[in-house]
């Protein structure tokens, strides 16, 4: 997602290590250090937390008539068909 306007982030203190290593990532990608971090970031953004995937779940589990029973019918008769 990219937005008309870009905000600029400033990272301090990141260890040699770690800098070499993102460095060596984003020229093997192809791609520039900042780049790749950024890639790195929208990456990271766009995939929810298991807290915000729970609760989409839970959001969608609302808006539906599908009981518990529902659910362990399938599970039970998803077995029986394995055997």
């Amino acid at each position: 997602m990219h937005s008309a306007c870009m905000a600029s982030l400033h990272v301090r203190e990141v260890s040699d290590d770690t800098l070499t290593t993102l460095k060596v990532r984003a020229a093997r990608a192809g791609l520039s250090l900042q780049a790749y971090i950024r890639q790195l970031l929208d990456s990271e953004a766009a995939t929810p937390t298991p807290e915000e995937a729970a609760a989409e779940a839970r959001a969608i589990a609302a808006r539906t008539s599908v009981t518990r029973d529902d659910i362990l019918k399938v599970i039970a008769e998803t077995r029986e068909a394995r055997q």
